[in-house]
C-alpha cells in the first residue's frame, strides 16, 4: 500500500538549531512515538528500533535510515526501510525544508513510503491515521525540544 503524507510546522527556534537538532540522535530518539533505540552508524546513516501499535497490530520495527542531498542548514532528504515481523514491512523517504520565517523555522516535510503484510491489510483510511498521529505527536515533541526555556 502507498501513502504520502506532506505538510509544515513553525517551530520557535533559528534555523540552525533546528537543523543540529533533526541530526541529534539523542533528540530525535526522545521526539520519535515509540522509539526504544536510535544509533548513529555514521554521519548519513542511522539504526532504530521502535514499538508501534497501529489498529490491533503492535510491533516492533527495525529500521535503518540514510540521509542524502544534506543542504546544511536547508534541509535533506531521509530515506529507511524496516521490519516488523509479522506485522510487515515499511520503505520510504522524505524530504525536509528548513526556511527562515516569523522569528523562527518553517519546516516542510513530503512523505512518500510503501507499506505490505499485515499492516497493509488494515486499510488506508487506519494506516494513514495513525500516521498522521504519529507525525503530529514527533513534530509536537520536537517543537517542545527546540523550544527555549521559559524566563526564570
Amino acid at each position: 500500500m502507498a501513502m504520502q503524507m506532506n505538510g509544515e510546522v513553525q517551530l520557535p527556534a533559528q534555523r540552525e538549531e533546528v537543523w543540529a537538532r533533526l541530526n541529534d540522535t539523542e533528540t530525535l530518539k526522545a521526539c520519535i512515538p515509540g522509539c526504544e533505540t536510535l544509533d548513529k552508524l555514521s554521519d548519513t546513516e542511522f539504526a532504530a528500533v521502535a514499538t508501534v501499535k497501529i489498529g490491533p497490530v503492535k510491533a516492533r520495527w527495525r529500521a535503518k535510515v540514510m540521509l542524502s542531498d544534506l543542504d546544511p542548514p536547508n534541509g535533506y532528504r531521509i530515506s529507511g526501510e524496516g521490519e516488523g515481523g509479522v506485522a510487515g514491512f515499511a520503505k520510504g523517504g522524505a524530504t525536509v525544508a528548513l526556511a527562515e520565517k516569523d522569528g523562527g523555522t518553517l519546516m516542510s516535510y513530503n512523505v512518500d513510503a510503501h507499506i505490505g503484510g499485515k499492516l497493509a491489510q488494515l486499510g488506508q483510511r487506519l494506516v494513514n491515521g495513525a500516521a498522521k498521529k504519529m507525525a503530529d505527536e514527533f513534530f509536537a515533541n520536537f517543537a517542545k525540544a527546540v523550544s527555549p526555556p521559559p524566563p526564570a
